[in-house]
């Protein structure tokens, strides 16, 4: 994949609002197949495009990466075929099934935008854009935006379409839910609503945090100030662009496995591996599904199965 073809993936990939993780080769001692510059990103599936390293290191890559898109933290990755001991500021793998050379790769998430959905045109509404846009954040209005992957909504209609707007976000799981309203009118459209009692405590009423605020502009500064505090910090994503998640339902597997973050062992070299739509792995005649982190691992289980016992 050329550098252009890889950028115009990336910028894809932010339209669509799809987290990735941009990662670019900054160290390769001989022999290696990458050089310092090469590039790639590794979306949530697990698939990496570009090239940073042969099958062994990506799947280093692939594992550390997409622990990055959880926590929204960047790493400087040391991949070595000899053990080493800690270094300050890198996160140093073994890799046993490295061909010679040691690789240093920085992984940097790439996450979308906070999404903020506006109901509502009064002038504390439009003051919820101008201030969304100068805090970086992505406005739109409520009936344009994926429930499934807004971080905020917030109500500003004075009374109109109150109700099943926040009963609405709510359902869909919107970390953040606001009224503006009046602590009395609040409470009782609030009360209103088809949920429960855990649903209903998480409607702020009246949003934003007390600091005094009159005008539209300051109400809507402490709207997106008790957003910040509350927030989580990585935002929420629809799963679009062409690499769907992974849907494979679990099977058994030879050796370790953590279904929660899928991933198992290379029975023949200990290797952790990601599994994903690209991931080596064989089929025994039993059902059982083993996974390797390179074709050599590959080869040589299938041709000595009897070394690596199953577990």
């Amino acid at each position: 994949m050329t550098t252009r073809a890889l950028d115009e993936r990336a910028e894809s990939l932010r339209a669509h609002r799809v987290p990735f993780v941009h990662a670019r080769v900054v160290l390769a001692e001989r022999p290696t197949s990458a050089k310092p510059g090469d590039e790639a990103v590794i979306t949530p599936d697990g698939v990496i495009e570009g090239f940073v390293g042969g099958q062994c290191a990506e799947g280093t890559v692939r594992t550390q990466a997409l622990s990055l898109l959880s926590s929204g933290d960047s790493m400087l990755l040391r991949i070595t075929p000899n053990p080493e001991g800690e270094q300050s500021g890198k996160t140093v793998v073994h890799n046993a099934c490295l061909s010679g050379g040691t690789l240093e790769i920085f992984l940097e998430p790439v996450l979308p935008l906070p999404l903020v959905a506006v109901l509502g045109d009064s002038p504390i509404a439009r003051a919820m854009t101008g201030v969304a846009e100068a805090l970086g954040y992505e406005v739109s209005t409520y009936d344009d935006a994926d429930l499934s992957a807004t971080d905020a909504v917030v109500v500003a209609t004075h009374g109109k379409r109150e109700e099943k707007t926040l009963q609405d976000a709510v359902l869909a799981g919107v970390p953040y839910v606001g009224l503006v309203a009046s602590p009395k009118r609040g409470a009782a459209v609030v009360e209103s609503l088809e949920l429960t009692d855990e649903q209903r405590a998480r409607i702020h009423y009246p949003a934003g945090l007390d600091i005094g605020a009159r005008t539209p502009q300051e109400i809507a500064l402490s709207v997106f100030a008790q957003m910040v505090s509350e927030r989580p910090r990585v935002p929420r994503t629809a799963h679009a662009g062409t690499h769907p998640p992974v849907t494979e339902p679990p099977v058994t597997r030879l050796g370790v496995i953590s279904l929660e973050t899928e991933t198992a062992i290379d029975p023949v070299c200990d290797m952790t591996v990601t599994i994903s739509p690209d991931a080596l792995h064989a089929d025994l005649p039993d059902g059982e599904r083993v996974w390797f982190c390179c074709p050599g691992c590959r080869r040589e289980f299938l041709k000595h199965p009897e070394k690596y016992p199953r577990s």
